[in-house]
């Protein structure tokens, strides 16, 4: 070293500095602690392989379809289905854009039992005891009618390119589907090749909005962290780490298509809205001066519309005691109440956002509405699901592949502690390897307790190939500092640094492109492997390795070999 150069301490190393504060901030997530009852714990979260617990695997129920059908046919079914009346169809004009079905009836037909239908405008007269009925509608709409009343789905149209394709929310065979149509002239469209367009399953959307909904609502139950992940188009399969399957399948049982209806006549009913229209759901409350129990929820600006447009339609806002408010529960009546005077009131003139389900005043009505917040939370959605599996790992073989995992992990460390010193012979750059290797699974452990990440045997896999791919780092580092087995002059060594770390960040870059398609279209194990690698690969090139970098050139400038 020169007489001019002033040595400065490395803790005041700007380097330094951030990887003690990642280190310590590691250790506070991860929180490592023993108690004499649980024995060693942290914050960490294990999979269903480490932790033990059940899985369950759902279908998503539903079909796509291709279809086409009589106009006159379907507004005479769906006129049938709603109304009970039968109807004889005078003239069909099918334009680019508009349907146009002029219809007659014995019977007296009004305008609001018409607008119920929800099928387009009508014009409506009354001649020698014969309504007349003009309507204006579309195919697509007069199919998707058809196919909600008489499934009691949600179906959803989408323009394809060579027609409409329909997404019926529930399930239905194609044989089923077929007759279904039969009834009103159709039938399910084939294509040039002569094979019917027809597919069992849920499109993609509504498959990614079903595992969004399910992750979402299983993770707010208070619970460990639940990964929902997606096995194709049609099966989702959820791990519940820690938990009997007899409590898994309760839990999975508890989410599903939320639905408000309300009572039109009789045992009739109109659909409201679905669960993915409730905004928010508040905690359950009770009111002092009515004495009862409640859960305050919100509806979006599309649901508290649509709300308001059926009420006054069905003429609950001018009679609420006759058209209950019911919510339903995979088709299960889990709510009925009428609207409040209030309520029907204001809905006469304005949407409402804000809402609150009375359940009564005892204690058996506030378990009533801790039950109804819950199925509020765990509404919207789309679809029904069915459980084509299920399965446990024992804990105590958990217990024993996570000792496994960890021993697996010490025995590479100290592989590669042997080759390393085998290598350099020199206990003074084996210590700071070695240490620096173990400082990575520390971060890369205490990142993974931040966010809440499940670490399973992949994600285990993953912070042993960042060891691997660290120390490969290391020796590249510690190589070409050391020049003729010495620490080179200061100007030498900070070519060969810089040299050494284009080396690394190329590597990294390289591991972390070919991790990538595993994240994006990787399954379970092989996204979590895939996470952790790139996550040890980042900490290691942007905290880890520049310290090294530092604490090797302090060890060797210290050791007898190294430059004057």
């Amino acid at each position: 070293m020169r007489d001019d150069e002033q040595p400065q301490s490395i803790y005041k190393d700007l380097r330094v500095i951030v990887f003690i504060l990642a280190i310590l901030a590691s250790v506070y997530f991860i929180h490592p602690g023993y108690t004499s009852g649980e024995g060693f714990t942290t914050n960490l979260n294990y999979g269903l392989d480490l932790e033990g617990g059940s899985w369950l695997q759902l279908k998503l129920q539903g079909a796509v379809a291709e279809l086409d059908a009589d106009s006159g046919l379907l507004v005479k079914e769906i006129v049938n289905i709603n109304l009970g009346e039968s109807i004889d169809i005078q003239s069909v004009d099918e334009g680019t854009d508009e349907t146009t079905i002029t219809f007659t009836s014995d019977s007296v037909l009004t305008n609001n039992q018409m607008e119920q239908l929800g099928v387009g405008q009508t014009t409506i007269s009354r001649n020698a005891n014969v309504t007349e009925v003009i309507l204006h509608s579309s195919k697509v709409t007069l199919i998707k009618t058809y196919l909600e009343d008489s499934l009691k789905a949600e179906v959803l149209p989408t323009l394809v390119s060579d027609g409409v394709e329909y997404e019926i929310r529930t399930a239905i065979s194609q044989e089923e589907l077929e007759e279904l149509m039969a009834v009103v002239g159709g039938s399910i469209v084939t294509d040039i090749n002569g094979d019917v367009n027809y597919k069992e399953g849920v499109t993609t959307e509504t498959r990614d909005m079903t595992k969004e909904i399910l992750s979402d609502k299983l993770n707010s139950l208070g619970l460990k962290d639940i990964p929902v992940k997606t096995v194709g188009d049609d099966y989702i399969l959820i791990d519940f780490a820690g938990i009997d399957l007899a409590t898994a399948k309760n839990i999975a049982e508890k989410p599903g298509k939320f639905e408000i209806r309300i009572v039109t006549q009789g045992n009739e009913s109109k659909h409201v809205l679905y669960g993915d229209e409730i905004a928010t759901v508040s905690i359950v409350g009770f009111h002092e001066e009515g004495g009862q129990w409640y859960v305050p929820f919100t509806l979006t600006e599309t649901g508290a519309l649509a709300l308001q447009e059926i009420a006054i339609e069905t003429g609950a806002t001018t009679d609420p005691m006759s058209h209950n408010l019911v919510m339903y529960l995979d088709d299960n009546e889990v709510y009925s109440a009428p609207l409040s005077d209030s309520a029907a009131a204001r809905l006469e003139e304005v949407p409402i956002y804000a809402w609150q389900a009375s359940t009564g005043p005892d204690d058996e009505s506030k378990a009533q509405a801790e039950q109804l917040q819950i199925h509020l939370r765990a509404g919207a959605l789309p679809v029904n699901v069915e459980l084509m599996g299920s399965g446990h790992v024992d804990a105590t073989l958990g217990q024993q592949f996570k000792g496994q995992a960890t021993v697996a992990g010490l025995l590479a460390l100290l592989a590669v502690a042997f080759v390393v010193y085998r290598k350099y012979n020199k206990p003074a750059i084996l210590v700071p390897m070695v240490a620096t290797s173990i400082s990575e699974v520390i971060m890369i452990l205490g990142f993974a307790a931040a966010i809440g990440w499940q670490l399973d045997l992949a994600s285990i896999a993953g912070i042993i190939a960042a060891i691997g791919t660290g120390i490969d780092h290391l020796v590249i580092i510690t190589d070409e500092v050391l020049y003729e087995g010495k620490l080179p002059p200061r100007k030498v060594y900070l070519s060969r640094i810089t040299k050494a770390f284009g080396i690394i960040f190329a590597a990294a870059a390289t591991t972390i492109i070919a991790m990538s398609p595993l994240v994006i279209m990787g399954f379970g194990s092989l996204k979590g492997f895939a996470i952790t690698t790139i996550v040890g690969v980042l900490i290691g090139i942007l905290i880890a390795r520049p310290v090294y970098g530092k604490v090797i050139h302090e060890v060797l400038q210290t050791s007898p070999t190294s430059a004057e």
